[in-house]
């Protein structure tokens, strides 16, 4: 039995009906085709899947597609305005926050989090918040560079 949702992704509103134990994140990259979110443990162990729920972070494998019900979701996809990068891409970018990139959508998604909620961390308090996001490829060093960048342009 399937179940109708309605969300508004990127600011577009969209309905399907879908099955009660979708997750959020397959509903994002197979139904609405939105890649950017990636899937890298299916356990909320390592970030890849993170997006924005209602202006929160969220780790998209662990939330069902039914629960985002009348949510408004932001993904990578949907930070980049008119064709300009996010200051968070930018950063990422200039600084060299990412290697192989599968981890850095998360990266962005959880970085806007903080930097809504915290427009001036310090290095401590990126730190801190990016523990539930996992790279394997670049040390971390870059990514909280490339957050410090982000964070001088939005202030």
């Amino acid at each position: 039995m399937e179940v109708p949702i309605t969300v508004t992704v990127n600011g577009k509103q969209y309905s399907h009906s879908v099955e009660p134990r979708l997750l959020l994140v397959y509903y994002l990259r197979d139904v609405l085709r939105l890649t950017g979110t990636h899937v890298g443990c299916d356990t909320s162990q390592c970030g890849a899947c993170t997006v924005l729920m209602n202006g929160k972070a969220v780790k998209s494998c662990t939330v069902l597609a039914v629960q985002a019900d009348g949510a408004e979701i932001t993904t990578i996809e949907g930070l980049a305005e008119n064709g300009k990068l996010h200051p968070l891409q930018e950063g990422f970018k200039e600084m060299h926050g990412l290697q192989c990139g599968f981890c850095t959508p998360g990266m962005i998604m959880l970085a806007a989090d903080l930097l809504q909620r915290n427009p001036k961390p310090s290095e401590a308090e990126i730190r801190k918040a990016l523990e539930g996001n996992y790279c394997r490829c670049t040390g971390y060093q870059n990514i909280v560079k490339s957050i410090q960048y982000a964070a001088e342009k939005l202030g």
